[in-house]
């Protein structure tokens, strides 16, 4: 009897109710749209700084990640990779040897980082091969590099030149070498773009004698939360000899500037549902007003005034979660949309993001947590709000409710 007495007096004044309701679904679509732009958004950037070459997660040597040296490489041993390969997460991985080394030609010096890769897992994985924007791919024999657009024109080079590698290898081994360029790489990330040398695994395993051994085994994944769970996983399987990572410990920096710009995402949520809740709260008072006598015979009559409250506050709360229920089915289509035909940045503003390695269009995101989001929090506010009258009810005279 309460909730349909809440449902019929909803609709006692229907022009009130659609007002409400349009602003409600208006506040709704327009948040959700944004937050949905904003995950996109991030989505784009974790998967170009992270996805498409550090991976998801990654494994190391206990203790690696805090020296990051070639001391604390180790051999990937059969036992290691079927665990790897029996994952359910786990859709491909790229065994690694990082280390540091200085690059140079006739005149010009630069610290890079060198990369040694197994050839064909990266490009069937992280799809290196269609970063390379002029000269040619690595084949697994050559004794060639591949740099990145930034240390290229740092050094002057260009592809089939050559420059000279000095470093530190395994065990304090001199690392030393001469070789040819054979293709330059289009590498997301500036700073990246500008330190990275890439070298086949096995002249890389003659360069830092490191006698088979690699430091980091990147792990392909679908989604990034993949990744986090799968280092918990194969944290716990794997023991105290390996470190596994995922990439919100790989990227730091990255997540602190997601979080940082999620903040202001949320300030602009918080301004629009103040919008809603004193249209809210101004349907309810003038709700109130009206019925004062209503309220007084009820009562007067017999009805209870705890029942006459939680009738009330499933007025409001019902006109909310309609609200809210509209507005989550008005944005859909509308994030879809942008999510097919997404926005694509300025001439300016299109070289910056490809510079990051970023797609450069703004594309929104269809994650179903963004639209339950906004029903939860339409919730929560009306739910608050209707506090309001249930304490007013409660309290109720009815031969001044009467007289009013």
């Amino acid at each position: 009897m309460i909730r349909k007495l809440a449902w019929r007096n909803i609709w006692r004044n229907k022009r009130r109710t659609l007002i409400t309701l349009t602003m409600i679904i208006f506040a709704v679509v327009l948040s959700t749209l944004m937050m949905s732009i904003k995950e996109g958004v991030y989505e784009s950037m974790i998967k170009s700084s992270a996805g498409d070459y550090s991976g998801y997660a990654q494994i190391h040597a206990k203790g690696y990640w805090e020296d990051r040296t070639l001391e604390t490489s180790f051999t990937l041993e059969p036992e290691l990779e079927k665990v790897i390969q029996n994952h359910p997460e786990v859709n491909g991985y790229m065994p690694r040897v990082d280390g540091f080394a200085l690059a140079a030609t006739d005149s010009i010096t630069k610290g890079s980082m060198v990369v040694g890769v197994d050839v064909e897992a990266e490009k069937k994985y992280s799809h290196l091969d269609e970063r390379v924007s002029d000269g040619e791919y690595l084949s697994p024999e050559d004794d060639a590099i591949l740099i990145g657009e930034g240390l290229a024109e740092y050094l002057k080079v260009g592809v089939g030149d050559t420059i000279v590698m000095l470093g530190s290898g395994y065990h304090g081994m001199t690392a030393v070498g001469k070789y040819g360029i054979k293709g330059i790489l289009n590498f997301g990330s500036p700073e990246l773009s500008k330190q990275l040398v890439f070298l086949p695994m096995r002249a890389a395993d003659v360069f830092f004698a490191t006698c088979g051994q690699i430091t980091t085994i990147a792990l392909k994944t679908d989604k990034p939360e993949d990744g986090i769970a799968l280092a918990d996983a194969l944290g716990g399987e794997l023991g105290e000899e390996y470190e596994v990572m995922d990439w919100t410990e790989l990227n730091p920096d990255l997540v602190t500037l997601i979080e940082s710009d999620r903040v202001e995402g949320y300030v602009f949520m918080f301004i629009l549902y103040m919008v809603i809740s004193f249209g809210i709260f101004g349907t309810m008072l003038m709700m109130m007003a009206e019925r004062r006598r209503e309220f007084g015979v009820l009562v007067a009559v017999g009805m209870k005034r705890a029942k006459l409250a939680r009738m009330v506050w499933g007025e409001i709360v019902t006109l909310s979660i309609l609200g809210a229920f509209f507005g989550i089915f008005a944005a859909f289509p509308v994030c879809w949309y942008f999510f097919k035909y997404p926005i694509s940045y300025g001439e300016e503003i299109s070289k910056m993001a490809e510079e990051y390695g970023m797609e450069a269009v703004l594309r929104a995101s269809l994650d179903p947590g963004i639209f339950i989001q906004q029903a939860i929090v339409v919730g929560i506010v009306s739910s608050l709000i209707a506090l309001y009258p249930m304490f007013k009810l409660l309290k109720v005279n009815a031969v001044e409710e009467m007289r009013s």
